[in-house]
């Protein structure tokens, strides 16, 4: 299930790419999402044994994506300067 709403998720976001300004809210939606995702998941695996090699590799590439993301958004004021309304305040 998770494979099919992440595969989903990436296709929107390939083309929210090729003009990032006009899709602001579903970029921040994802780096939010991500984050919240590497949080529960952090839980379960420190809860769970068995779950441990999640803190090795899941987890620190959920964070790496939203960090990522995050960083090479633009930022609402560039919106503003080329008359896109602004989706997420920064």
């Amino acid at each position: 299930m998770i494979l099919g709403i992440y595969a989903t998720l990436g296709v929107f976001l390939l083309i929210a790419s090729r003009n990032p300004l006009r899709h602001l809210s579903l970029i921040w939606f994802t780096v939010w999402s991500s984050l919240v995702h590497a949080g529960v998941m952090t839980i379960q695996a420190v809860e769970t044994p068995a779950e441990h090699g999640h803190l090795m590799g899941d987890v620190p590439a959920l964070v790496i994506v939203a960090v990522l993301l995050a960083i090479f958004t633009p930022r609402a004021a560039a919106a503003q300067r080329v008359g896109v309304p602004a989706a997420h305040p920064a």
